[in-house]
């Protein structure tokens, strides 16, 4: 869990083992470790910190058939370079819907 304002009392009993990192350096040192994937559910502006330090590898999207004029953005708007990225999946519902993994290249 990544977090900073949550304390250690906060933590739900029956999750299993958790840890809350407050940094995206302590992201990045779980992400050397040996553990597995880590992933991010609903907080943009943690993917946009995660991608920014370089510690993203894949996004997998869920693209809605609604356009929408305001709302928080996934990709930060700084100006930088570019990000390529590969198609390594992709799958449409009946509802429109379009699921989209993409690799991150380096």
């Amino acid at each position: 869990m990544v977090s900073t304002t949550l304390s250690d009392d906060d933590l739900v009993d029956g999750w299993g083992p958790t840890t809350i990192l407050r940094s995206t350096e302590d992201v990045a040192a779980l992400k050397e470790g040996e553990g597995g994937a880590i992933f991010i559910h609903g907080s943009a502006e943690l993917a946009r910190r995660l991608a920014d330090a370089g510690l993203v590898d894949q996004y997998n999207l869920l693209v809605f058939p609604v356009l929408l004029g305001a709302g928080k953005s996934l990709f930060g708007r700084a100006d930088r370079d570019k990000r390529m990225l590969k198609l390594r999946e992709s799958e449409s519902y009946s509802n429109g819907i379009l699921k989209l993994v993409y690799d991150v290249r380096r």
